[in-house]
């Protein structure tokens, strides 16, 4: 029987030395979106076998390269994980590389599938496709990141994510078939379909997150 939890020694390095660097992230990339990813990602370890501690260190360190340009995180990420030779206690050097890709290739914008098993897990992992998630990171990922637009030039930013990456033509891509992602993908692009029902979700979450 599959174990569903990492190494008890490697959870307790993670969870104080690793996790609490997301505080300094914004809302999008925090302590409760990387706690998301790495709940997700032990439960398809346990449903496609790959090895669980793998599969939580990757999750653990996928987003550390927010500490750098967004634009090329996921190479940061993995330059970071690859260089804590602290991680050496756990893993051989061949699977640290492999952890390292597998941060690489999470991105949701990349255009080609990941290398590996694991940089599935994590990449799919990573896709908050719920709806209520995605249009709630959207608003605050824009008004942290773009607080001199007004609300109408906050909307058209949103409007166009979500069109870019959501919609039936954008570029997010889902690598583990059967995953809960695709029934809320499929629930999002309905949304996305209707511009009543996407500027009500808008309208909500902007108010919301300008309290």
């Amino acid at each position: 029987m599959l174990k569903n939890t990492a190494s008890l020694d490697l959870v307790e390095f993670v969870e104080t030395q690793i996790l609490p660097q997301y505080a300094n992230f914004d809302k999008a990339h925090n302590m409760e979106h990387v706690t998301r990813v790495i709940r997700r990602s032990l439960e398809l370890a346990v449903k496609t076998g790959a090895d669980i501690n793998m599969v939580y260190t990757i999750a653990a360190y996928h987003d550390l390269g927010m500490s750098g340009p967004r634009a090329i995180h996921h190479i940061t990420g993995g330059k970071i994980l690859a260089g804590d030779a602290r991680l050496k206690r756990w893993f051989s050097a061949e699977q640290i590389k492999i952890m390292k890709e597998a941060i690489e290739d999470h991105r949701a914008s990349a255009s080609r599938a990941p290398r590996s098993l694991f940089g599935k897990i994590v990449a799919e992992s990573d896709r908050d496709i719920v709806p209520d998630v995605v249009f709630q990171r959207t608003v605050q990922y824009g008004l942290a990141n773009y607080p001199e637009l007004d609300e109408e030039q906050q909307w058209l930013r949103f409007r166009e994510h979500m069109d870019q990456k959501y919609s039936q033509h954008g570029y997010i891509r889902l690598w583990i078939p059967g995953s809960p992602n695709e029934e809320k993908l499929k629930e999002l692009r309905n949304i996305i379909a209707n511009p009543t029902l996407l500027r009500q979700q808008f309208d909500k979450y902007y108010k919301t997150e300008r309290l």
